[in-house]
């Protein structure tokens, strides 16, 4: 499948990579937020680290799919993130549907 959005930027000599994203969990740009992520990305795989929520509650799941929707759209097949339960660290693997 051919990612909706392109993971680089041509200009000149020089190529830009898109390679990290910050996002924020906000209903309109430039309010405040309630979440902040990192998106880092390599090939064909993304891992999701530094999530912080202003409540300090884990992410929902209507929020991975979002992040899931993004990678699909970037031509992502892999994202992994750490999950954090009773002060154990898991990582969790997921496989974006194309």
């Amino acid at each position: 499948m051919q990612p909706d959005i392109t993971r680089y930027i041509e200009l000149n000599n020089w190529i830009f990579e898109i390679k990290s994203i910050k996002a924020i969990r906000v209903d309109t740009y430039g309010e405040p937020y309630s979440a902040t992520a990192n998106l880092c990305i390599n090939s064909d795989s993304a891992y999701l680290d530094g999530v912080m929520t202003r409540d300090q509650t884990d992410l929902k799941e209507e929020d991975y799919l979002t992040f899931m929707a993004l990678c699909e759209k970037l031509g992502i097949t892999k994202m992994k993130f750490d999950n954090f339960s009773e002060q154990n660290v898991f990582e969790e693997k997921i496989k974006v549907a194309q």
